[in-house]
């Protein structure tokens, strides 16, 4: 696997019920910082997504936002950052951040950072992309997803590699470990359904 340069951190653009979520988001923004690795994500300077830009950029780290025109406006496109793009529609945000990154990292967040994850997971599936890709599950918010993962196994509309496309870990701390550590995709996890 290449060396993880740029990290897409997907990420709500509000900061969630629990103090833990912003905390989280800070402690992994200084962790990008201190180990060089660039963020890539939703461009916003409002919610999760502001925090960790915000990290990022106090702790002397790049930070490239990418927003769609028309979400600049909702969403208070963030003016301090390295770099802020502007796309035309959603589609061609979430392929300008998958271009850019090396890695994927998700935090918690609403039906947009659902629809990311989704589509990055898929695209790996698919074989668009290997990067590794981690969920970093804050108090157990990405439970249901793994819970959902394992019931489409269950129910025989994915092979069980599937659980292999992504890892859950939930400690910033060791977001880097499990980045290195990701397996490639198997064969069976795009070939068992065709």
């Amino acid at each position: 696997m290449t060396e993880v340069r740029s990290l897409c951190v997907l990420c709500g653009s509000r900061e969630g019920s629990d103090p833990a979520f912003r905390e989280t988001a800070t402690r992994l923004g200084r962790l990008m910082a201190q180990r060089n690795v660039r963020l890539i994500y939703g461009g916003g300077s409002i919610g999760l997504m502001g925090v960790i830009a915000d990290a990022v950029l106090a702790a002397g780290g790049e930070a490239v936002g990418v927003i769609p025109e028309f979400l600049i406006r909702y969403e208070v496109g963030h003016r301090r950052l390295t770099e802020l793009v502007t796309t035309d529609s959603m589609h061609d945000r979430k392929r300008q951040m998958f271009d850019m990154a090396d890695g994927f990292v998700v935090l918690p967040g609403g039906l947009g950072t659902l629809d990311e994850t989704f589509e990055i997971i898929t695209w790996k599936q698919i074989r668009l992309h290997s990067a590794p890709i981690v969920v970093l599950d804050v108090g157990g918010y990405w439970a249901p997803l793994r819970a959902l993962v394992d019931a489409v196994v269950d129910a025989e509309f994915a092979h069980p590699t599937v659980r292999d496309l992504f890892s859950i870990v939930s400690r910033p701390e060791d977001v880097f470990a499990a980045l290195a550590a990701a397996p490639e995709p198997s064969e069976e996890v795009f070939s068992s359904h065709l």
